[in-house]
């Protein structure tokens, strides 16, 4: 008899790309129609994102009103939805494995995807986007940067990439760094290795293409406050894209060439006993969960997938270690933070919150919903509006700071309404939850990124 729901954690299988059954058309569709039956009897994931309701609605408008009844053509209008946030698996779904219907939306997704990119299905404007080592390289590049990011903001050139590529007119895109966050960072300073029980003593940063080409600030305080903490500190001596963009458009070839390049530098620290920190949360589950699964035999792997960290996992264990100075100095005020999803599904808690609100002075209000950027699909012209439509509701709830009573250090209590800073774990996902409150006439608050506002909490500069 099978049961309702399960008691157990949720597990995850090996993703058996490799496999000649994995590529199988008619296999995979099999696999599509079982899982969308049981998931068009449950319908509990309808408001997480675009490929519920348009099942949904498929089974509703077809002559049998059931799976069968919907065309296997129309199968891809649900896969192309999917931006593989793994939210539906780790906080909604009652039939994940080890449940004995063994469900598991995402990663068939990502089979189909993978199937659809292998056809020749997937567009050069989609390959293009996600090619974020491609367009990175024009960063640091005098001249060239200010020109293009100039070039960038005309109408006249969004339009252009609108119809070339495929990118919104619309849409919030991150300019190019002026110098590149590994050219620019500073060394650490000779800090002693101190061990904790739970924490290793020296971290090695892998700096991730968003920080390294478009926004290195976030890298720079991530740094002063390894620093500030007496953490010694190494960037990694070489990295490509961890592979997360190529990964969601199903070229497992290109994530293939990515792991090839990546992990053998970075299980080299691993096994040196360092920490590996990534401050983009897509990039630090791709090290943690994507491709632990897709190589579960490879050692190196799997001795990077235990060495990676996410920044506020490691401060806070720090912290547990008696290893993470907690004088604060700048009050921060009303904060509404958004936890991202690929933070939420690395199983850390909520360690950013719990770092935010140690600072005297700051009231944090952390919001769980998604911000529908999702990594490229939030930019694409087919999907940008609604992006900001699956986002909006995350951005109504974030300009509605509830306040909060006095804090430690007996400051005046703040008073309900628009938050002081908004913020978020995920870079992209920040800007799009800004754009958001531009586009509701919800307020300009400003928008920082977590290791920024500690950065400002320690008196930094």
């Amino acid at each position: 008899m099978s049961r309702e729901g399960n008691l157990e954690a949720p597990t995850r299988h090996p993703i058996a790309w490799q496999d000649a059954e994995f590529w199988n058309e008619d296999a995979a569709f099999k696999e599509m129609e079982r899982i969308f039956d049981i998931c068009h009897g449950c319908r509990r994931c309808v408001s997480l994102c675009g490929s519920f309701p348009t099942l949904f609605d498929l089974v509703d408008e077809s002559e049998s009103m059931e799976v069968d009844g919907v065309k296997k053509a129309d199968y891809w209008k649900v896969v192309d939805q999917c931006y593989l946030c793994d939210l539906c698996y780790m906080t909604k779904c009652p039939y994940v494995p080890p449940h004995e219907w063994n469900l598991d939306f995402p990663h068939t997704m990502l089979r189909a995807k993978a199937i659809k990119f292998k056809k020749g299905d997937v567009g050069l404007g989609e390959k293009f986007l996600a090619s974020t080592d491609v367009h990175g390289q024009f960063a640091g590049i005098p001249v060239v940067v200010q020109v293009a990011n100039a070039v960038n903001r005309t109408q006249v050139a969004r339009g252009a990439m609108e119809n070339l590529l495929g990118v919104d007119k619309d849409a919030w895109l991150p300019e190019l760094a002026t110098r590149k966050f590994r050219s620019a960072a500073a060394g650490s300073p000779a800090h002693p290795v101190r061990d904790g029980a739970r924490t290793p003593g020296k971290v090695a940063i892998y700096a991730t293409c968003y920080v390294n080409y478009n926004e290195p600030g976030i890298g720079h305080d991530l740094l002063k406050v390894l620093d500030h903490n007496e953490v010694p500190y190494v960037l990694v001596s070489k990295e490509k894209c961890c592979g997360m963009p190529k990964l969601e458009l199903g070229d497992l070839d290109s994530v293939n060439q990515a792991k090839e390049a990546n992990i053998p530098v970075l299980a080299r620290y691993a096994r040196e006993g360092y920490a590996i920190l990534s401050a983009v949360p897509s990039c630090t589950l791709m090290f943690k969960q994507e491709l632990p699964l897709m190589y579960p035999q490879d050692a190196d792997v799997q001795l990077v997938k235990e060495a990676m960290w996410d920044p506020f996992e490691y401060l806070m264990q720090r912290k547990r270690d008696g290893l993470l100075k907690t004088e604060f100095t700048q009050p921060l005020g009303k904060v509404s933070y958004q936890i991202p999803c690929h933070g939420r599904v690395q199983n850390i808690g909520k360690k950013t919150e719990e770092m935010l609100k140690m600072i005297p002075g700051t009231w944090v209000q952390t919001n769980e919903r998604c911000s529908g950027h999702a990594g490229t699909f939030g930019v694409k012209k087919g999907y940008h509006q609604q992006a900001m439509k699956i986002g909006k509701p995350l951005f109504k709830k974030m300009a509605d700071h509830p306040g909060s009573g006095q804090s430690e250090d007996g400051s005046v209590p703040a008073a309900p309404g628009l938050p002081d800073v908004i913020s978020s774990d995920c870079p992209l996902g920040g800007h799009h939850i800004a754009q958001g409150f531009e586009v509701n006439g919800l307020g300009a608050p400003p928008q920082q990124h977590p290791l920024t506002l500690v950065r400002r909490a320690y008196g930094l500069k």
